[in-house]
């Protein structure tokens, strides 16, 4: 892969996140070409800060908002500048077997935007079964990526949950990923895109690799 730091998102969305530290992620996405992903109330500050492809999350952490509420999240998100989404599947619901109301609250979300609009499924908290399950219904809501998780339950990326998942729809590899071996086995996997706050050491490593350090 010979343009990986456009398939970073270069990460900040801990609870502690000012303004300050989102400056920080774009500073840091634009010195090495990759994206940014930033909490919603940012993206007026990072439209106006520098010129990066923005993703946001929406329904972050937990996946637990109303359809309608989730929808309006979303289209105020791309409203104020979002490039792409980065959505909470309700992981409750999904372990419920509520199937066709997971499916059909997706399926809302994603059309009330015309931007790209990715799924957090949370992989670390399903089984096998459920990434499959999940797999089909983000691929039947017509969502552009499954995203392997938000970092906030215990666990995160594994190389079974991306080739897993990328049997249904591209994979963005979120959660743990520190280092280039970490990202390329994500990569090797079948992950279109990397999460993580430790982009730029992803980069500066894959360029060293590569003799351009």
């Amino acid at each position: 892969m010979d343009d990986v730091p456009d398939h970073i998102e270069q990460t900040v969305l801990g609870p502690m996140t000012g303004t300050g530290g989102v400056r920080d992620c774009l500073d840091t996405a634009l010195q090495h070409g990759m994206r940014a992903c930033i909490p919603p109330w940012a993206l007026p500050v990072a439209a106006d800060y520098a010129d990066v492809p923005l993703t946001t999350v929406i329904d972050f952490p937990h996946g637990q908002g109303a359809t309608d509420t989730v929808c309006s999240a979303a289209h105020n998100a791309w409203d104020d500048g979002a490039d792409e989404l980065d959505v909470v599947c309700n992981v409750g619901l999904l372990k419920a077997g509520e199937d066709e109301t997971v499916r059909n609250h997706l399926s809302e979300v994603v059309a009330s935007v015309p931007i790209p609009v990715k799924i957090i499924v949370e992989a670390p908290l399903l089984s096998e079964t459920e990434l499959h399950r999940v797999g089909g219904l983000v691929a039947d809501a017509g969502a552009d990526y499954c995203k392997t998780a938000t970092g906030f339950t215990e666990g995160g990326a594994t190389v079974e949950a991306v080739e897993l998942l990328s049997q249904y729809r591209p994979v963005k590899a979120s959660g743990g990923i520190g280092s280039w071996a970490e990202a390329k086995a994500m990569f090797d996997a079948g992950a279109d895109r990397i999460g993580a706050s430790a982009g730029a050491r992803i980069v500066e490593e894959w360029r060293e690799q590569r003799g351009e350090g």
